[in-house]
């Protein structure tokens, strides 16, 4: 047994069960993209998380225990992903990672966003010619410092 067992557990219990995502948050008390993450294995889970989490996917004591356990965080299979909707993020900051960079350089100074201290919201945005996906990242600008 293992966190990548687990994880493969509860998203075939998501997918019997017809679970949303956004349910799952809700009972939790945190952020649909949070608790997604930590049910996929990139966040880490407390005790009382855990139990509820536990509940609503029949994980046992043991498949329990692994979602409080600190992850390896990374879970693209290659550098390059295949998946087509994760490659368009690759895409992304292949294309516009200078101009990310650039423009949070220009007003913030010599630093980076933390992965850390950091939000996400997901909304789907209508748009009479087909609707958009809209995600906000808000992430803590961390400095340089000198020494």
């Amino acid at each position: 047994m293992n966190r990548l067992d687990v994880t493969e557990k509860i998203i075939a219990t998501r997918v019997a069960k017809g679970l949303k995502w956004a349910d799952v948050a809700a009972k939790v008390g945190l952020s649909k993209e949070w608790v997604t993450a930590a049910c996929l294995g990139q966040m880490t889970l407390n005790e009382e998380q855990a139990g509820i989490v536990a509940e609503l996917f029949g994980l046992s004591a043991e498949e329990k225990r692994w979602l409080m356990v600190v992850p390896y965080k990374g879970s693209l299979p290659t550098a390059v992903p295949t998946d087509p909707l994760i490659y368009r993020f690759y895409e992304l900051v292949s294309v516009y990672g200078m101009t990310f960079k650039e423009l949070i350089h220009e007003e913030f100074g010599d630093g980076i966003m933390s992965a850390i201290d950091f939000k996400m919201d997901l909304q789907r945005e209508p748009d009479p010619k087909g609707d958009r996906v809209s995600i906000t990242m808000s992430g803590k600008f961390l400095p340089y410092k000198t020494y």
